[in-house]
């Protein structure tokens, strides 16, 4: 959704869920979107309007008959019609193309994607008449996301539970996304690693890993195949994507070695630990037992892969304490890169553990692109747009 803000229309029925598409209308426009609310009846016992008219900034629509052609209208501008929560009511209605309210209206003029969030009792949910209508609609080219199963409203638990806000917006910003890289199998490195001293105590570095979470969930939302090897961060799993934890330098080195056949592109963007103890303790050393630590170098992992890259694209990140460009130009020489993402951490938004970065880009001819501080998936999205970029002409010219 990184190429024009896109609009979404946001169903919202009767269900105890409807408090969390406040949210979803919030996060939606996080993410640029232009939200507009669609409400039943019924979801108006739950939350009001204004609540969402606050959020969006627009009026919220209920009626069917609140204005000339609204439920052609509002169809024909949006892109995307989400309905978070959607009832079992609503589910056998627009199964049965029931149109007797303005959201049923607008299921049926709507000729773009649809995604639907079901919530419901669990008994509700798995009753043959539900399970019926969601694979009719599934047949139709309509998207489910969720539910979730654990703790309902009615205090039983069970499946039925409306999928969590980020899941659902994940859903509405990928079904929007172009799928360009939809023949790229990209596999990413993000976060830290760590070197133990002794079972409490080990080396490593600031990395939070969001660079690489940014960049394996804009590929993801792509549709690329997309492998996450990861250090040790706090940060949620992504959806539609393989996710492998490891932890020490060397565990990332076999990981990544593993998986590179089967790579298109490798884009390095963890923060491998330089050093490590020589040799580590099995058992907590006391303070007075430290006086020095000898330390030997972990494996140069990216090194390793740009010696077997092959036709694969390879791109890697070089963090510094100031624009050093003649130092990153030569990492993308001697590590056989194709681009080298250079940043400055000591620049404001640029450093460790914030949503945004500030990069210059280098390719393998020198061409250097300089960009503003931006949000990371937005960072992400570039990088990714460079890379496909010399894929299309590797393409092009095996072609010849």
């Amino acid at each position: 959704m990184h190429d024009k803000q896109k609009n979404i229309l946001l169903g919202v029925t009767g269900s105890i869920a409807a408090y969390k598409a406040v949210d979803i209308a919030r996060r939606l426009m996080d993410e640029g979107a232009s939200v507009r609310v669609v409400m039943t009846h019924a979801a108006c016992k739950f939350i009001t309007p204004l609540t969402f008219e606050a959020v969006t900034g627009s009026p919220v629509l209920i009626d069917l008959f609140s204005g000339p052609f609204s439920h052609i209208n509002l169809s024909k501008e949006a892109d995307l019609l989400l309905i978070a929560p959607a009832t079992a009511n609503t589910i056998n209605k627009l199964r049965c193309g029931i149109a007797d309210d303005l959201l049923g209206n607008l299921c049926l003029t709507h000729e773009g994607r649809t995604v639907i969030a079901p919530a419901m009792n669990h008994r509700m949910y798995r009753h043959p008449t539900v399970q019926d209508s969601i694979k009719e609609l599934k047949k139709s080219g309509v998207q489910f996301i969720g539910p979730s199963t654990g703790s309902l409203a009615c205090g039983e638990e069970g499946e039925g539970r409306m999928a969590d806000v980020s899941a659902i917006v994940e859903a509405a910003v990928t079904a929007l996304t172009p799928k360009d890289l939809s023949r790229h199998n990209i596999l990413v490195t993000a976060g830290p690693t760590i070197e133990p001293i002794d079972p409490v105590r080990y080396i490593s570095n600031r990395s939070s890993g969001k660079m690489g979470f940014a960049v394996a969930r804009a590929a993801a939302r792509r549709g690329a195949t997309v492998t996450l090897i990861s250090g040790p961060v706090s940060l949620p799993q992504l959806e539609n994507v393989t996710f492998i934890p490891v932890k020490r330098a060397s565990e990332m080195e076999a990981a990544v070695l593993k998986r590179l056949p089967k790579a298109t592109a490798v884009i390095m963007a963890a923060a491998v630990a330089d050093f490590a103890p020589a040799a580590g303790s099995s058992s907590k050393l006391g303070k007075d037992d430290i006086s020095t630590i000898a330390l030997r170098k972990t494996p140069d992992i990216l090194k390793k892969v740009g010696s077997k890259k092959g036709k694969r694209i390879l791109i890697g990140f070089a963090a510094e304490t100031g624009r050093d460009v003649e130092s990153a130009k030569n990492k993308l020489k001697q590590k056989n890169l194709d681009i080298i993402v250079l940043n400055d951490v000591t620049q404001k938004g640029a450093g460790f553990d914030v949503d945004t970065n500030v990069v210059t880009i280098i390719d393998g001819k020198g061409k250097i692109a300089e960009y503003p501080l931006l949000k990371k998936i937005e960072v992400a999205n570039i990088i990714l747009d460079r890379m496909l970029e010399l894929a299309t002409k590797a393409q092009r010219h095996k072609g010849r």
